[in-house]
């Protein structure tokens, strides 16, 4: 078994979360199922704003979102590897589709997407939640042709 300080329940998350801070405390989430060069982009990018959280997709939400065949590399892995950023300060585990009771709980200053969502796009549900907590939303940008499914393709190639 891995041993990561930086990952918390909700519940430790919530109660560090709340502690007073000098600057915002930022959250994002995201599968980060093979973590690449534009997964790394975006968390600096996000964590320009502050104090960076990330909100993990577990393993039975990610298949729920991608298919049976992901993830390829396990929730607790995958939180170490991003455990080991100096830009996170924190990771929690989610198992649900959607993000909106911990967006509750956690209540994060600004919440963070990359580029390849806006607000017609981010789910009615977070938006409206996060409009309600007045938490700043920002968008960071991606690095173009980059992504878990462009990798996954070139090692399927690969071994064809």
């Amino acid at each position: 078994m891995l041993t990561n300080p930086k990952l918390f329940s909700l519940e430790e998350a919530t109660k560090i979360r709340n502690q007073p801070h000098d600057c915002a405390v930022v959250l994002t989430n995201g599968c980060f199922d093979l973590l690449h060069a534009g997964h790394i982009f975006s968390l600096q990018q996000a964590a320009k704003f502050g104090e960076l959280w990330v909100a993990l997709n577990g393993d039975e939400s990610i298949r729920q979102l991608k298919g049976p065949s992901r993830p390829i590399i396990g929730e607790n892995e995958r939180a170490y590897i991003l455990s080991a950023l100096e830009c996170v300060r924190g990771i929690f585990i989610f198992t649900g589709q959607r993000l909106t009771q911990e967006l509750k709980t956690f209540h994060p200053d600004i919440y963070v997407k990359s580029a390849d969502y806006n607000f017609e796009i981010l789910h009615m549900e977070e938006h409206l939640v996060l409009d309600k907590m007045r938490t700043t939303i920002e968008f960071v940008q991606i690095l173009p042709n980059i992504s878990t499914t462009i990798l996954i393709n070139k090692i399927q190639d690969l071994t064809h």
